[in-house]
């Protein structure tokens, strides 16, 4: 990973270290004012597609409901807690048609279920704005952009008791495409690990998804964040490109 920054301004700090989901972060902190910040990120990736397959949840999983091995229960609970919980009688609500309470069904297509009804429900809207949308939100406009479709089928999952995070990255739709910045959902099924969902394109996540960071919550899994002093009104805009390139 290498990172170089373009300013007028001197860094006075600069700082590596791992959070609790051991993403990598750096902290930095500059010395002078400046008008532009930009950062160049060349990062080497190195994936390997680790199919989600049936064989490879537990069989104690393979249908739901189901209940995690008190071996995980302690882990997982944090995932398991909505992060929105006035929004779950809504969500609920929402999910009703989904799943009945008290039939058993097979847990991978229930879960592909729910990102194919997220992505079926909902109309694709490309925000700048900062933050997301809370599911009572994307609920009352019918649309949203991925990571407000991650935070949804994330608080979805935990309203049926999955364990679920978030997910941010970037993605490569197609060959010859540009990846772009993007989110989904992790949900972790037992014996499988973390497999990632990707509502917005009602897919898996494979190959194509090059995550950056996870976390219970979306605010702690931003790619880029931080403070700044000055006018009100002096920030203009914040542009992202990416460019992927096969080795």
């Amino acid at each position: 990973m290498v990172f170089r920054f373009d300013y007028v301004a001197r860094i006075i700090w600069m700082q590596w270290l791992r959070d609790i989901h051991d993403n990598l972060i750096a902290l930095i902190s500059f010395h002078e004012p400046s008008a532009v910040l930009r950062i160049h990120s060349k990062i080497e990736v190195h994936q390997f597609e680790n199919r989600l397959s049936e064989c490879s949840i537990l069989s104690l999983a393979t249908d739901y409901p189901f209940q995690y091995p008190s071996s995980d229960q302690i882990d997982i609970l944090p995932y398991r807690v909505p992060s929105y919980p006035h929004d779950g009688d809504a969500v609920g609500k929402w999910l009703a048609p989904l799943y009945q309470p008290g039939t058993v069904v097979n847990t991978l297509e229930l879960i592909r279920k729910l990102s194919t009804a997220i992505f079926e429900a909902f109309a694709y809207q490309h925000r700048d704005d900062a933050g997301v949308q809370v599911p009572c939100e994307t609920l009352w406009i019918g649309s949203g952009s991925c990571r407000d479709f991650a935070v949804f089928m994330m608080e979805a999952a935990r309203h049926w008791g999955f364990a679920a995070r978030f997910v941010t990255g970037y993605i490569q739709m197609n060959e010859g495409q540009h990846g772009a910045t993007h989110a989904w959902t992790e949900i972790y099924l037992p014996g499988a690990g973390w497999k990632g969902f990707d509502p917005t394109n009602n897919k898996l996540a494979g190959p194509e998804h090059v995550a950056v960071g996870v976390s219970r919550e979306q605010e702690k899994a931003a790619p880029l964040s931080g403070t700044w002093q000055g006018p009100a009104g002096a920030f203009k805009r914040m542009e992202v490109v990416v460019r992927v390139e096969q080795i």
